[in-house]
């Protein structure tokens, strides 16, 4: 992407929209004051007029994405709650894959990151859970969320047409006598209508089921 043109006046804003944009076609990795400067068509230097350094965009980065997720409403059905929020989250973070080493990682959270947390954990407890079963449903829902993000992203296919051709290159190659199982699971996925995104909301409901069970 091309740097942007000076049309609107240079903001904290616009430089943490400059760093997504930076760490969505580079990686995290390539954020700098550099780039993002380069990004927005100014010298560094500029840039410190609005944020002090590397580690308050990594701040920002988090509190921006923890802005795109969906809060969970307080009151009603909490199971539904946590379901949306977690695919919500599946979603934000499938756009921008390297937030998921950031998300809880910074010790100086946002505003937006703060508001997440509390309404995740008010939900939990207005539900009846007290605040360390609350505690364990944050953190396994997300753990599950985070690892499914990374997993889903470094599948070898996107769509059912790449599945046939990686599954089928797979069984071709797979002595079935000695790796039946996978011999199995491979058959098992190139069956009209299987999708592995499916698998999200299937392992989600196997999670909430069981965090409902500690209600009873």
């Amino acid at each position: 992407m091309a740097p942007r043109s000076r049309t609107t006046p240079l903001s904290r804003e616009a430089v943490l929209r400059a760093a997504v944009d930076v760490a969505d076609e580079r990686g995290i990795a390539a954020v700098s004051m550099r780039a993002v400067a380069e990004r927005l068509g100014v010298e560094a230097m500029s840039l410190y007029h609005h944020v002090r350094n590397k580690d308050e965009i990594l701040d920002g980065l988090v509190d921006l994405i923890f802005a795109e997720i969906e809060l969970p409403a307080p009151g009603g059905d909490w199971r539904a709650a946590m379901r949306d929020r977690a695919a919500s989250a599946r979603a934000v973070l499938g756009r921008h894959i390297w937030a998921v080493s950031l998300m809880d990682s910074r010790p100086n959270a946002g505003a937006a990151t703060l508001r997440h947390h509390n309404a995740v954990l008010g939900c939990l407890r207005a539900a009846g859970f007290d605040i360390a079963a609350a505690a364990t449903a944050f953190s396994l829902i997300d753990s599950y969320v985070y690892g499914f993000v990374i997993q889903e992203a470094g599948l070898p296919f996107t769509n059912a047409d790449e599945l046939e051709v990686v599954a089928g290159g797979l069984l071709e190659q797979l002595p079935a006598d000695e790796f039946p199982h996978l011999a199995e699971m491979v058959e098992y996925a190139l069956r009209p209508g299987y999708a592995y995104a499916d698998e999200f909301a299937i392992g989600l409901d196997l999670i909430l089921d069981s965090l409902a069970r500690r209600l009873l």
